[in-house]
């Protein structure tokens, strides 16, 4: 099935805007984490899993523990601070 993968801040910078993959079906946001984790380079580098990461899905925040859908939005972003 295809997702759309979105990379917002210092992800987006590293990865780009987005892309398309195909995934199997009951895929997690985390196996899909680590599908690209395991491609290395800038992937591995800015999704790896000591890095804080927070992501998203059809734009809600959630864990990693989603499940996804045929044509998916997944979003993943560094934690934002502010003041």
């Amino acid at each position: 099935m295809k997702v759309e993968v979105r990379y917002f801040a210092s992800l987006r910078e590293a990865l780009g805007p987005r892309e398309t993959l195909e995934v199997p079906r009951g895929t997690t946001l985390a196996a899909l984490r680590d599908q690209l984790i395991a491609r290395g380079g800038r992937h591995a580098e800015v999704l790896e899993r000591r890095r804080a990461v927070r992501c998203a899905l059809d734009q809600t925040m959630t864990d990693e523990s989603a499940p996804l859908g045929e044509g998916a939005e997944v979003a993943f972003f560094p934690p934002v601070t502010g003041g």
